[in-house]
């Protein structure tokens, strides 16, 4: 049997319904697990809402934030349980001053709606900063790339697909 190519195995996990995210973890052969839950629009928050569906600690299930840093966008990775710290996010990523980014940019820059931006198979890699209390944990959740689909990974492995860097960035 002929191995596939990284293309064929893209393809075919956007046949099965895969989000850019869940595409990109299989064509990375990174172990995953995808979990969904119905989405309810009136809940305050997108990142509460995925740790109480999934009865998953706050603390593990992580949000994906669109900031901009010195004039570049820039992906902030913090526990729901927590909030981003700009001025941590600014020096992580080499900057002076970050405020968050306007919200119909990052939809268009990350190819996903707000509630649903995942740090992974965004249609612009953006620089990454992930929280370094993930490391704390063997896997964390992550938005799947779709309002009510989390995707459960090692934080090593976010790491690497993302080229995150590790930093401080999120305050209780």
């Amino acid at each position: 049997m002929a191995k596939k190519s990284k293309k064929q195995q893209r393809e075919e996990a956007g046949q099965r319904g895969g989000t850019p995210a869940t595409v990109a973890l299989t064509a990375a052969g990174v172990a995953f697990t995808v979990h969904s839950y119905d989405h309810d629009p009136s809940h305050p928050s997108y990142g509460e809402e995925a740790a109480e569906a999934m009865g998953v600690s706050p603390e593990r299930v992580f949000k994906t934030l669109v900031a901009d840093v010195d004039g570049a966008l820039t992906v902030a990775v913090v526990p729901v349980a927590g909030q981003l710290d700009l001025k941590a996010l600014a020096a992580a990523a080499g900057g002076k001053r970050a405020a968050m980014a306007d919200p119909a940019l990052a939809e268009r820059t990350t190819g996903y709606v707000r509630g649903g931006i995942s740090p992974l198979g965004q249609r612009k890699r953006l620089p990454t900063v992930l929280d370094e209390s993930a490391t704390g944990h063997d896997t964390i959740c992550v938005s799947a790339g779709r309002r009510g689909l989390e995707v459960e990974l090692s934080p090593h492995a976010l790491t690497t697909l993302t080229q995150a860097t590790l930093a401080p960035i999120a305050r209780p």
